[in-house]
């Protein structure tokens, strides 16, 4: 008897969290199919028929996190700098460099995504192109900056932080780049 139709969209969905998490630990070309399936609790020759190879799944899994960022900020409302504040303030954290798992694709895989083939560059862009969209809703031009500017100068502040933070052994020094590039951040949104 076949699956029903909410078994596989079930275990498709098994299939795309399992990959997110080991992409974030080890990174796109450190993780084989076998690994991702049994993550899963599933057997490679599952995986075929989900996906056509793993780079189709590395773009799904992007894109799974782009939909769901943008429905938490469609869930939030413009209230300014202090929503940007608060987004700044939750991903330049020790909290959120800890917990791989869970790890923005935009700081955990760069570095993959740009030897990686237009559907996982596609795909990380959507990430990206949220983030900023986030960031530019809740700006406003000031200086000589337009809110999109500021928003785009945000976003790269924010992920660049978090990359350089996640790639040091000392904690302390990790803990240190992510203080200083959230109080840089919150100083570029401007005043209350």
């Amino acid at each position: 008897m076949p699956y029903s139709a909410q078994h596989k969209k079930e275990t498709r969905a098994r299939i795309v969290q399992s990959a997110h998490q080991l992409f974030n630990r080890k990174g796109f070309a450190d993780v084989s199919i076998d690994e991702i399936m049994a993550e899963a609790g599933l057997t490679r020759g599952g995986f075929y028929n989900h996906f056509r190879a793993k780079e189709d799944l590395y773009a799904e899994t992007m894109s799974a996190y782009a939909s769901r960022r943008q429905d938490d900020n469609d869930q939030l409302p413009e209230c300014g700098a202090e929503t940007a504040r608060r987004m700044v303030d939750q991903y330049i954290s020790s909290n959120h460099l800890r917990n791989t798992d869970v790890h923005c694709p935009l700081m955990a895989l760069p570095s993959d995504v740009a030897h990686a083939g237009p559907a996982a560059r596609a795909a990380y862009q959507r990430v990206l192109e949220t983030m900023v969209q986030f960031f530019e809703m809740n700006l406003e031009a000031e200086n000589g900056l337009s809110a999109r500017q500021k928003a785009l100068a945000l976003s790269a502040t924010c992920v660049g932080a978090m990359v350089l933070a996640r790639t040091v052994d000392d904690a302390d020094f990790s803990d240190e780049i992510c203080e200083a590039g959230a109080v840089f951040a919150r100083a570029a949104i401007g005043p209350d």
